[in-house]
């Protein structure tokens, strides 16, 4: 059964398949899959994925780690003479394989044309193969081949738009996708660290949903970034397309404390309730599909095929559970639920509510108490639980009162991660 196509809902805040329902996106860095396994290994990964109900796999075509010159484990490499006009049909069977095996498991593919070092003049492994002539055509390529896929195009690969020829051969695989595709799938566009896609690209027409990159290191505030874009006009949905990855070295020094589960979460609830339409989760071991053997970037250690059981890829779907449960087309962010002082990162306790005040909810990602306004929402009762971000169980607690204009402090239920939810009775 083919899965249905994906468009920005009339709200431009979510997205929605084409029949209109609601669409989460769930997203893990795979960049390397197409490059570094087989189709056997990409299977099991799939499928685990698959099982903890990820949405969208990003992957990219022309991969980082010397995509062009190293071929795949079948022996096969992407462009005859590194020309992006003369794609190697063997290797694109094997792209084909897996964009399959990942529909038939529910699964999309964000798909990356290429990595920034493609097209972007300073720094990454190359080889530049990029202009705007034969970017439209590689993109016009891509668009045909995979235009009844499930995919989201992905433009950039963790690259400034340096100058203006970079903007052209950007501008042109956009082009080119659209002209191949027919216009039947998103695309937007995968900024350095610390960027988003609206720096550059924000009023181009083919750039259908925003997309940041927040980067690696324990504390970084992620909800600043979605909160400037979520308010940036004309209105387009955004998301954290990289944020912090599991068992990654922060500030890639090794000496550094590595990411954890804890960590991955914040980043996640952080994004949803500060107004992100979905989010992605990464690993250091599983972007680069690290084997034992392999030269490790950054400092990885666990094998891909192990890596893909660290708690933070499994907690991910109970953050989807959460929002997909209730009203999914009215979730606002509102920092004012809050009562001042809310602590920076990693104490910041990020909350959103429907527009009518109906619901609210609020992460507490450090454990310790908070007051909330609640005097803001409908009703002078409400019906409150601790949710679990670990597990996805629910803690009720007894009924809140709500006093007028007089904020109420809830005390999580130990020093861990809770969101704590609300709602008129």
């Amino acid at each position: 059964m083919p899965l249905p196509l994906l468009k920005v809902h009339t709200s431009q805040r979510y997205l929605v398949t084409e029949e209109g329902q609601p669409f989460f996106w769930l997203g893990d860095t795979a960049w390397e899959l197409f490059h570094r396994l087989s189709r056997e290994e990409a299977d099991v990964y799939l499928r685990d994925r698959a099982a903890k109900r990820f949405t969208v796999i990003q992957a990219v075509v022309l991969a980082e780690l010397d995509g062009l010159n190293t071929p795949n484990p079948a022996g096969h490499r992407p462009l005859m003479d590194n020309d992006p006009t003369k794609p190697n049909e063997p290797y694109f069977q094997d792209v084909d394989w897996m964009v399959n095996r990942a529909e038939e498991l529910g699964l999309y593919i964000g798909m990356l044309p290429t990595w920034g070092d493609k097209w972007h003049k300073n720094g990454g492994i190359g080889p530049l193969v990029f202009n705007p002539e034969n970017a439209f055509v590689y993109g016009r390529f891509l668009g045909e081949r995979y235009r009844h896929k499930p995919i989201i195009w992905i433009l950039g690969g963790d690259k400034f738009v340096g100058d203006e020829e970079e903007r052209q051969i950007i501008e042109a695989l956009a082009r080119g996708l659209r002209a191949g595709d027919e216009g039947r799938h998103l695309i937007t566009f995968h900024p350095t660290g610390q960027y988003s896609s609206a720096i550059y690209f924000h009023n181009a027409d083919w750039l259908d949903l925003n997309m940041i990159q927040t980067g690696h290191t324990l504390h970084r505030d992620n909800y600043t970034s979605i909160a400037a874009e979520y308010n940036r006009t004309p209105l387009k949905p955004v998301l954290d397309g990289e944020p912090g990855y599991e068992n990654i070295p922060h500030a890639f020094n090794d000496a550094n404390p590595r990411l954890q589960a804890v960590h991955v979460r914040r980043f996640c609830y952080w994004a949803l309730f500060s107004g992100a339409c979905g989010h992605t989760y990464g690993c250091n071991d599983i972007w680069q599909m690290w084997k034992r053997g392999d030269p490790p970037i950054i400092a990885a250690n666990l094998p891909w095929d192990e890596a893909i059981h660290l708690p933070g890829s499994g907690q991910m779907q109970h953050a989807r559970a959460l929002i997909e449960s209730g009203p999914y087309f009215d979730r606002l962010p509102d920092p004012s639920l809050v009562e001042p002082p809310n602590l920076p990162a990693p104490d910041y306790v990020a909350a959103c509510r429907a527009p009518d005040a109906r619901y609210a909810l609020a992460y507490f990602p450090s454990g310790k108490p908070a007051a909330l306004r609640t005097f803001i929402l409908k009703g002078p009762c409400l019906e409150a639980c601790w949710y679990d971000p670990r597990t996805g169980e629910r803690y009720p607690l007894p009924p809140v009162e709500v006093a007028p204009w007089q904020p109420t402090t809830f005390i999580p239920p130990d020093e861990r991660d809770w969101v704590l939810v609300l709602e008129s009775n």
